[in-house]
């Protein structure tokens, strides 16, 4: 007991005066004086002193996380090792250090302010220097180096450390003016990277920083800089601090490598700007160079899912999610699905891969691939009860009519699994299940059949908008265009006003349902003013098909000529467009991109509208420039059929329009001519003519010239068939005064 008691007021002497001579460094230091040799600190009593120096916390400590280590001097021993004492600004930067671990960040940051680094500068660079040269060429130098590189260890440790006491004191932020002006906190820790790389331009050895702390410090400047640029709103500063840290042979580890790649990458896909392509000084002969954010962004993450795959980083989920979003946005989700196919099994759950690739191929527009993964995904051996795997399983069978009673029963197995679940997720499964029902009732035969199938569509997508309270847009868009195709058009136009709406006008889709459910209505001229005020609302490159509906509402009102001015206004822009992006000019994905399709259809309708002015010049020509557009087209063909039929040249239309059904089997309006011109020629049976007929109406219920038509051959037939004649009649009429100038969909 008493030889402990001995030890410990040992101790307390010792620890008061080192206390003692600790105040009178710090005395001095706020003083600008001298350190006296009797009063420089050996590193026994420093040692000692960190082990007695209280550990306080304060709010500030919380605000910048500062991290207690008690043998975070060991740089200083060595120094003191080799000189016997520390120097003006090892002793700051000592000092400094410690007032920074109490989280005393604003004296910490009086005490590192006093460190003259522009003048200690070229011997932390010098030291370096040799440092990296002798183990290179240890005999062409015997000359000791200036400083021992622990203290350049602390020294750039103080300089980190002023930079962290700047970003928790607030100060990162300030006005940049150029690359020269940064600020104090970012100019900080910038310092640290220019002294190592002019050092060391070939970059650390492996095992440089295996004799101190240097390789820890570079490290957590390396990744603290972009951060102080994210922090001061300059983005450019940022991306050029990113770029130094992965061009540099910094000697980082595999992790922190990845670290920094990642928050490369997330801040040029995110970061709201766009910055000037890398400018790589050396390089390999076709290697590639990104152009722009995103393809630098898609590199980055290829690269990190290539290590991924080679194992020497951790499998991170996240950038799976950062490169879909990246490849979405430029195309190539092929490609990306070849890169997950390629990674080791066991990287990713076998359900996750089905799932993921599955959405790559849909999005790549693979559908038939989609579904085949996503059934195995379901399959009794993986998960039958994968909810995301049934709702996209449901919306791609949606979309294809052959897959349309499949998509059905996927809708109806994900509300199964729903039945306590969130509302949100129940009213996405009956808005799918509508969709597939309303698909399907299009292909059913059976009238009976097919007005189930529609009711229940209406009925599940009524659904989805009360659980939704119709804040969906895609549910109320399909909501308004389920109405229209039966006819409920009041209901329909409340629908359509609401989705505009939603959309903020926005939407094109919208404004051309609301037009057609209005030309149904056989309200044309407040369908056209419609499309006028949706014209002003919209982009030049999305106008065409607004162009067109406007010439189509014209020609319903009898204004030909007018209607042919749109027609060549909407070609003259896309034939800017079409040469806009000949010249190089870039349209994102699905937004800008001439539409041959439109172009086509355009030329038909414009030749059309001169058949029908006896025009037949004007109208050949028009079906030239359509031809040179696409050789096989079936609209080209029955139009061809249509000059044909109005100079009564009967056998020539009817083989354009029989060459229109070739091409093109579901063409409705060649199927209604051939019928037409078959009655009348009389060389065929009324059998013919009824198959033909019956064949567009399995197509399109709705078509009144289809119906019409079947009347007239059943009135042929005289009284016994005169029943059936009217009953065809009839629903001529009823659906011609319920017929939008263009379909629905």
């Amino acid at each position: 007991m008493r030889s402990k008691t001995k030890k410990n007021r040992a101790k307390e002497r010792g620890r008061v005066g080192i206390s003692r001579r600790v105040e009178n460094i710090l005395n001095c230091l706020c003083s600008g004086g001298q350190l006296r040799a009797q009063e420089m600190v050996p590193s026994s009593e420093i040692l000692a002193a960190n082990d007695y120096l209280p550990s306080s916390s304060s709010s500030q400590a919380a605000d910048v996380e500062p991290k207690q280590d008690t043998g975070n001097i060991e740089e200083a021993e060595s120094s003191l090792r080799e000189s016997g004492c520390l120097n003006y600004e090892e002793a700051r930067a000592l000092l400094g250090r410690y007032e920074y671990q109490k989280g005393n960040i604003e004296a910490a940051l009086h005490v590192f302010e006093g460190i003259n680094i522009v003048a200690v500068a070229p011997k932390m660079k010098l030291t370096l220097a040799k440092k990296g040269g002798c183990r290179r060429r240890r005999s062409q130098s015997d000359a000791a180096p200036p400083m021992s590189i622990h203290a350049v260890s602390l020294l750039l440790e103080a300089i980190f450390l002023k930079a962290k006491s700047l970003q928790g004191l607030g100060r990162f932020k300030g006005i940049v003016t150029g690359a020269e002006e940064p600020i104090e906190a970012a100019q900080s820790c910038n310092f640290i990277l220019d002294i190592v790389e002019s050092s060391l331009p070939e970059g650390l050895h492996v095992d440089f920083g295996s004799d101190c702390k240097l390789q820890e410090i570079l490290n957590k400047a390396i990744e603290l800089l972009p951060d102080l640029w994210k922090l001061a709103d300059s983005p450019h500063e940022a991306i050029l601090s990113y770029r130094r840290a992965l061009l540099h042979p910094w000697n980082l580890d595999a992790e922190t490598n990845a670290k920094i790649q990642k928050e490369f990458a997330v801040f040029l896909l995110y970061s709201g700007g766009e910055a000037s392509p890398p400018e790589l000084r050396s390089q390999m002969d076709g290697s590639f160079v990104p152009r722009n954010n995103v393809e630098e962004a898609v590199l980055l993450l290829i690269i990190l899912l290539r290590k991924f795959s080679l194992k020497k980083i951790e499998w991170d989920p996240s950038i799976l999610d950062h490169l879909s979003y990246a490849v979405s946005l430029s195309g190539g989700l092929r490609a990306l699905a070849n890169q997950v196919e390629e990674l080791l099994p066991g990287i990713m759950n076998r359900q996750e891969r089905y799932y993921t690739l599955a959405l790559y191929y849909y999005g790549d527009g693979d559908s038939l691939t989609a579904l085949n993964l996503l059934k195995k995904l379901l399959s009794k051996r993986e998960n039958p009860k994968h909810l995301p795997a049934l709702l996209l399983a449901s919306k791609i069978c949606g979309e294809n009519p052959n897959f349309a009673e499949d998509g059905i029963s996927y809708a109806r197995k994900a509300l199964e699994s729903l039945q306590e679940g969130c509302a949100e997720m129940r009213g996405v499964a009956n808005y799918l299940l509508g969709i597939s029902l309303s698909v399907h009732s299009r292909s059913v035969v059976a009238d009976s059949e097919r007005v189930q199938r529609q009711d229940e569509a209406l009925h599940a997508l009524e659904t989805a908008g009360r659980m939704m309270k119709l804040r969906d847009p895609n549910v109320v868009y399909h909501l308004s265009l389920e109405n229209a195709e039966q006819r409920k058009l009041d209901a329909a136009l409340y629908y359509a006003n609401h989705f505009i709406k939603l959309e903020g006008g926005s939407s094109v889709k919208g404004w051309l349902l609301l037009a057609r459910i209005l030309s149904a209505q056989k309200r044309f001229k407040d369908a056209e003013t419609i499309i006028n005020a949706a014209i002003d609302q919209t982009g030049k490159w999305d106008q065409g098909h607004l162009l067109r509906t406007k010439a189509k509402l014209q020609i319903a009102r009898g204004w030909l000529k007018q209607a042919i001015e749109t027609y060549t206004h909407l070609l003259a822009v896309l034939q800017v467009q079409r040469k806009s992006f000949g010249s190089g000019m870039k349209f994102l994905k699905g937004s800008g991109y001439p539409d041959k399709s439109l172009e086509l259809d355009t030329w038909h309708d414009l030749a059309n509208v001169y058949i029908s002015l006896s025009q037949w010049h004007d109208a050949e020509l028009c079906l030239s420039k359509s031809r040179s557009i696409s050789p096989y087209s079936a609209a080209r063909y029955h139009a061809m059929g249509l000059i044909y039929q109005k100079q009564s040249l009967n056998k020539e239309a009817l083989k354009a329009f029989a060459n229109a059904v070739d091409i093109e089997p579901s063409h409705i309006p060649s199927l209604i001519s051939m019928a037409v011109i078959l009655r009348h020629l009389g060389s065929q049976s009324d059998a013919v003519v009824k198959s033909l007929l019956t064949q567009v109406l399995c197509l399109d219920r709705m078509n009144p010239s289809a119906w019409f038509n079947l009347g007239l051959v059943y009135k042929k037939n005289g009284a016994a068939s005169s029943q059936e004649a009217a009953e065809y009649f009839q629903t001529a009429a009823l659906l011609e005064e319920s017929t939008p100038v263009e379909p629905f969909r």
